[in-house]
């Protein structure tokens, strides 16, 4: 179905095809085709002990202001993360500011979190009763003067309304966002979002999304600091701003966070590193290149406990949750495991 609308879709302005991705959702346009690995044991997990039917999630970015998330569960995703989302309603960069890479099945984007703002989010998602698990992606405005208050302003805007928060810290398109992964730096936000949530007595699980450019130096580092403050999850990885030496695309050298199957290769070896570190004591959420049972089959063997898309769905269309795991069954019971979690950072063994 998806494949013979493909083209016309990718005539369409980038942002404009998603828009209208967003709207075909609300009104329940897209068609559900039947599932046949639904409730398979196979995929199930819990996370933040709660149960999944899957581990496959879609990332923040696709569902930036909370509004068709139970029609992704419908489509079949185990969890869904919303945002990222400000304290205050943002246009974001100037358009055009999203560019499909068809040829390198990517897309760069530089869209500088544009949302509807914190509080009008958050009456949408008290009147929308989430359907499945549902995570917050929340980071700073881009003109704010604090960048640690404006996480703790959306923190206590959502503490009580999603299932985890993720702290963005890695977004390429705000100005010194990424100055966050600075060792001192991290551990001041961490110690204060942990201090704010004693504040609310909130047992809300946090997450850290970090970037796919960072050098081994850093990742020890961050690696360090997410034990020492006991977080919660890590999400590896978000866009990329360099890795464009061997893209076809006559836009490859766009400014913006490069997703898609160009970074898989590097957001696996990243996720191994983190793995070797934290061995288990932090949970992994892979992203970057999960557009099929294999891709996410390695991710798994890297460390990851769960992965997220969301450029693999522009490419593969809205049933990618089924054709991943059509093929991953095939690939698991191809190694006569009974549930997915046991590969689960088997990389080094094979």
């Amino acid at each position: 179905m998806f494949s013979n609308i493909r083209s016309l879709i990718f005539r369409l302005d980038p942002e404009t095809a998603h828009n209208l991705a967003i709207k075909s959702l609300k009104f329940n346009f897209v068609p559900n085709t039947v599932d046949e690995n639904k409730d398979d044991p196979l995929f199930n997990t819990k996370l933040f002990k709660k149960d999944l039917e899957n581990p496959i999630g879609i990332a923040a970015g696709f569902d930036k202001n909370a509004e068709v998330y139970n029609s992704l569960f419908k489509l079949g995703f185990g969890f869904v993360e919303v945002g990222t989302i400000t304290p205050l309603k943002q246009y974001g960069n100037p358009k055009p500011r999203v560019f499909r890479l068809v040829e390198d099945e990517a897309l760069i984007n530089r869209l500088g979190f544009n949302n509807y703002g914190a509080k009008n989010i958050a009456n949408r998602i008290k009147s929308n009763r989430q359907s499945g698990l549902l995570g917050v992606n929340i980071g700073p405005n881009k003109d704010t003067i604090d960048q640690t208050k404006d996480y703790l302003d959306c923190l206590k805007t959502f503490h009580n309304l999603g299932d985890y928060i993720t702290i963005n810290i890695s977004s390429p398109n705000t100005e010194n966002l990424r100055n966050l992964h600075d060792q001192r730096k991290l551990d001041s936000l961490l110690k204060m979002i942990e201090k704010e949530k004693k504040i609310l007595n909130s047992k809300i699980p946090i997450v850290v999304k970090v970037s796919p450019d960072i050098k081994d130096k850093e990742i020890s580092q961050i690696a360090e600091v997410l034990l020492s403050n006991k977080v919660d999850g890590m999400i590896v990885s978000n866009t990329s701003d360099s890795t464009r030496e061997n893209l076809l695309n006559i836009q490859k050298h766009q400014k913006g966070g490069l997703s898609g199957k160009p970074i898989e290769l590097k957001s696996t070896l990243l996720i191994s590193k983190f793995y070797n570190l934290i061995k288990g004591r932090i949970m992994i959420i892979g992203v970057g290149g999960v557009d099929s049972g294999k891709s996410a089959y390695e991710k798994f063997l890297a460390g990851a406990n769960y992965v997220q898309l969301y450029t693999g769905m522009v490419f593969r269309g809205p049933n990618i949750v089924r054709m991943i795991k059509k093929e991953l069954r095939g690939l698991l019971l191809k190694d006569g495991v009974k549930n997915f979690n046991e590969i689960v950072g088997n990389q080094t063994n094979r």
